[in-house]
């Protein structure tokens, strides 16, 4: 765990003195690691003042790593346990919901973004994965992925605003109000997000790309450090104008 205190280019952003929030960047199917990392911030907030909690997912549960299905039912369950805990719709997301709707225009890209991962843990045998049709893959998720999983991650939100801070998955499109952003960027965002080297109206924390450690940049804070590879995932704390790291280590 490492802790700082930030000033960015003037005014520090203040989350508010009134809660504690912790957010957790992409798990994408490593329900090992995210078990670790609650471990962690339960630890973490039993040490600091008793104040009100807020969790938030900045989504990509699934996909790539081996315990998607789990994954899913974890935050199904935290979300559904009557604390402020909330998670946001991620691109790998968007794609899994409509693959599992039965939209076979969906089906490449949901191949592509690894989705052979996701579908085994809910019981489908790699080999036939590979050799199946659209079609076939397509029925096969509407009969065995629950209805209740593709409804909960449908019904995410594409951002969270907190004090000075926004929430989202991928990132913003530059110069556009928070109200405009289309939910395509928020999800899906790259490169106009990431070189842009100024300030945003809040202070935007992200996941969706990888970097090998917390990307801190004037307007942006980058999270996603590639848990399912690197067995690294992070949490970042914020209370007040305070931020602080929390990591499982790999």
């Amino acid at each position: 765990m490492s802790f700082w205190r930030s000033e960015l280019r003037g005014a520090r952003p203040d989350i508010g003195a009134d809660r504690r929030v912790y957010a957790i960047g992409d798990v994408h199917g490593r329900a090992d690691l995210l078990d670790a990392l609650l471990a962690m911030i339960a630890r973490d907030d039993d040490v600091r003042l008793r104040k009100p909690i807020s969790l938030i997912l900045l989504g990509d549960l699934v996909d790539r790593g081996p315990d998607s299905r789990t994954v899913v039912d974890r935050v199904m369950a935290l979300a559904a346990s009557g604390g402020d805990v909330r998670c946001l719709k991620g691109n790998h997301e968007e794609a899994f919901i409509l693959a599992a709707r039965g939209d076979l225009r969906a089906l490449p890209l949901f191949r592509r973004m690894e989705g052979e991962a996701t579908l085994a843990s809910y019981g489908l045998d790699p080999a036939l994965f590979r050799v199946m049709t659209d079609a076939e893959l397509a029925a096969w998720m509407e009969r065995h992925v629950p209805r209740a999983h593709v409804d909960f991650l449908d019904a995410l939100p594409d951002s969270i605003a907190i004090g000075d801070y926004l929430f989202v998955h991928a990132g913003i499109r530059p110069g556009v109000p928070v109200e405009d952003q289309s939910p395509a960027d928020l999800r899906w965002i790259r490169q106009e997000f990431l070189t842009h080297r100024g300030r945003h109206p809040s202070m935007v924390v992200h996941g969706h790309s990888i970097s090998t450690d917390v990307d801190e940049q004037a307007g942006r804070i980058g999270i996603d450090t590639g848990a399912f590879f690197s067995g690294r995932l992070t949490a970042i704390g914020l209370e007040g104008v305070d931020r602080w790291i929390l990591q499982t280590r790999g």
